[in-house]
C-alpha cells in the first residue's frame, strides 16, 4: 500500500507541473499508439504485442508486490526489449516506413527535390504499354491463360525483379504472348513493367498478409494482392480458372474488368494528370460497388 501510496504522491506533483508542450508530446504519442495498434490489427503481430503487454502487467504488479525474483527476471528482459522488439516486428516496422514514404506528404516533400514532370516519350511508353496489357488480358481472358502484370510507380520493385529474369524490353502483345503461355519458363511468375517497359518477367511476388476471406482467390490474385500491400503498385491479373480480369490497388481487388475499363483505371492512376490520386475514380467506384453488394 505505501507503494501505491507514493505512486499516487508522485503523480499529483507531476500533474502540477504540465504544461501545454506536455499535452502536445502526450497527442504525439497517442497517435503513435493508435497506428501501432492500426498496422498489427489481424496480423500476427497483434499477438505478440499482447503478450509484450501481459510481461508489462506482470512487471508492475511484481513491483507493487515486492516479488524480487520475477522483478529481477523481467527487468534483465526488458533492458533487452527494444532489441526483442525490432526483431519479433521486423515486417510490421518495415511495413510502417513504406506506409509513411509512400504518404502523401512524403510525397509533396520529395516532389520539391525530384524536379521535373515525365517526357512526352516516357508518356507515350506508358501509354503504349497500357494498351499493350489491355489487347493481352483480353486475348488471355478469351483463352483463359494465367498472367500478372505489376504497373510500378514510386516505389521500386528492383528486389523483386532480381527473382525473375531482366528483359529491360518494349511491350507488345507478342512479346506478353511468348511469356505467358502455359509452356513457357516463365509463365508462373510476374512481368514487372517500369516506365513503360517490361522490366522482368518471372518475378516471385509476396503473398498477402492479410485473410482475403474468399475461397475463389487463388495463390495468383493473393500474389497481386500481396505486392500491391507493400507498394504503390498496380497489378493487372487474369484468372486461369475463369478467364476474369482483375485490379490489386492498395491491398484491395476489384474483378470484372473489359478493355475500356481496364485501360481507363490504368491510365488514371499511372499517367502524369492523375498523380496525386491514391485511388483512380473508376477503381473506387467499383469498390463502392463491391461494399454496398456485401
Amino acid at each position: 500500500m505505501r507503494v501505491i501510496s507514493e505512486w499516487f504522491s508522485n503523480f499529483w506533483s507531476l500533474l502540477g507541473t504540465f504544461k501545454f508542450a506536455d499535452l502536445i508530446d502526450i497527442i504525439i504519442i497517442a497517435v503513435l499508439i493508435y497506428g501501432i495498434l492500426k498496422l498489427v490489427r489481424d496480423t500476427r503481430a497483434e499477438q505478440l504485442l499482447k503478450g509484450i503487454f501481459l510481461i508489462l502487467l506482470f512487471y508492475g504488479l511484481a513491483t507493487i508486490f515486492n516479488l524480487t525474483m520475477v522483478t529481477t527476471i523481467l527487468k534483465v528482459f526488458l533492458e533487452f526489449s527494444v532489441i526483442i522488439i525490432f526483431i519479433i516486428f521486423q515486417p510490421e516496422i518495415r511495413k510502417a516506413l513504406e506506409q509513411l514514404g509512400r504518404s502523401k506528404f512524403s510525397k509533396n516533400y520529395l516532389k520539391l527535390f525530384q524536379g521535373g514532370l515525365m517526357s512526352n516519350e516516357d508518356k507515350d511508353a506508358m501509354v503504349k504499354a497500357v494498351s499493350d496489357v489491355a489487347d493481352s488480358a483480353i486475348l488471355f481472358s478469351h483463352t483463359k491463360t494465367g498472367a500478372l502484370f505489376v504497373f510500378e510507380k514510386e516505389t521500386k520493385l528492383t528486389d523483386i525483379a532480381t527473382t525473375g529474369t531482366i528483359l529491360n524490353c518494349d511491350t507488345s502483345t507478342s512479346v506478353f504472348g511468348n511469356l505467358f503461355f502455359n509452356k513457357a519458363p516463365l509463365h508462373d511468375g510476374a512481368c514487372i513493367l517500369r516506365e513503360g517497359k517490361i522490366l522482368a518477367a518471372g518475378c516471385i511476388l509476396p503473398l498477402n498478409s492479410k485473410e482475403v476471406g474468399r475461397r475463389d482467390i487463388g495463390t495468383r490474385h493473393r500474389a497481386a494482392i500481396g505486392v500491391s500491400e507493400v507498394s504503390d503498385c498496380i497489378v493487372v491479373v487474369v484468372s486461369e480458372e475463369t478467364g476474369q480480369i482483375s485490379i490489386a490497388l492498395n491491398g484491395v481487388l476489384t474483378r470484372d474488368y473489359d478493355r475500356d475499363s481496364l485501360v481507363s483505371a490504368l491510365e488514371d492512376y499511372l499517367l502524369p494528370a492523375n498523380t496525386d490520386s491514391e485511388v483512380p475514380s473508376i477503381f473506387r467506384k467499383r469498390k463502392e460497388k463491391k461494399t454496398d453488394e456485401e
